[in-house]
């Protein structure tokens, strides 16, 4: 067990149970209400959710003050809600739920102090995530800019359970990443027609510093073979490419972003898992003509033989 986690085997999926209860009972947490159907493409059943709710999260937004100077929107996470907290995870991060939810029990990973969401992940960051996603089957994703998917400034992982959806199978895209190709750990999945990276992890490895430390070497090398090159620290001057990062114990899997949105459909990081978000009809029947697939496609980069 890494020495600075904070978080006990076996404590988390209780603490999210009892806060969850909690938070909807005070009214903290105000679950995104969706419609779940599957659309079969490409040898993934995507889940596609039509919410019908999101005008609540856009009306929680205070409206700005004409007679003032635009102000920098609040910080959600600076502080937080305790009425969401769930548990202390390490030294450098918290878990919290997430308000607006459209996946019941989704877990947001936060650093205690600000730091901004495009600066790259570090040993503490891999760190709190497997404290988390070692103690029920989950799984974790990152929108790493604005251009990702990634909704607040203040840097944050997140961690939904499995199945991802009712009717989905567990996690839509794994019989895709069954059939990778491989050099070692590092490879590419075939059936996926966009630049992207993938890699297995050793799930025995559990929450142990060994784990966070390889997880970091992986994403690095992620990084490299998507063309984003090692990630430098200093973003002040050198901001990184925007992209989607999945992870389990077992693989991770990142893809390099060039639009936040395709025909106004929203794309983050659950897309590339096969779990996309309507806002109504009219954006299902766009991702319907398009194909999730051909969705993801234009989201991301074209794969390395066509650069």
């Amino acid at each position: 067990m890494n020495p600075a986690c904070r978080l006990q085997p076996g404590t988390l999926w209780p603490a999210i149970q009892k806060q969850t209860a909690h938070a909807l009972s005070c009214g903290a947490l105000q679950p995104i209400a969706s419609d779940e159907r599957t659309i079969d493409d490409s040898g993934i059943r995507f889940i596609v959710r039509q919410v019908s709710s999101l005008m609540r999260k856009e009306a929680a937004k205070p409206a700005p003050d004409p007679r003032l100077a635009p102000s920098p929107p609040a910080n959600p996470f600076l502080p937080h809600d305790p009425n969401l907290f769930v548990a202390d995870v390490s030294d450098t991060h918290i878990a919290l739920l997430n308000k607006f939810n459209v996946i019941d029990h989704h877990l947001l990973i936060v650093t205690r102090t600000f730091v901004r969401q495009e600066t790259p992940l570090d040993t503490a960051d891999f760190a709190a995530w497997f404290a988390c996603l070692t103690q029920f089957d989950s799984l974790g994703f990152y929108n790493s800019a604005l251009e990702a998917g990634a909704s607040q400034p203040h840097k944050h992982l997140q961690i939904v359970p499995l199945p991802l959806g009712a009717s989905g199978g567990r996690l839509p895209v794994e019989p895709l990443l069954a059939a990778a190709h491989l050099r070692g750990t590092l490879g590419v999945v075939p059936g996926l027609p966009f630049r992207h990276a993938f890699a297995t992890l050793d799930p025995a490895l559990g929450a142990s510093p060994k784990a966070a430390r390889t997880a970091v070497d992986s994403y690095r090398a992620l990084l490299d073979a998507v063309g984003l090159g090692t990630p430098d620290a200093n973003l002040e001057t050198q901001p990184h490419a925007p992209y989607n990062l999945l992870i389990t114990p077992s693989w991770m899997l990142l893809v390099p972003r060039s639009t936040p949105s395709v025909e106004a459909v929203a794309v983050n990081a659950l897309g590339f898992a096969g779990s996309l978000f309507v806002r109504d009809a009219a954006q299902r029947q766009t991702v319907e003509r398009l194909g999730p697939m051909n969705v993801l496609r234009r989201a991301a980069l074209a794969p390395d033989a066509e650069r």
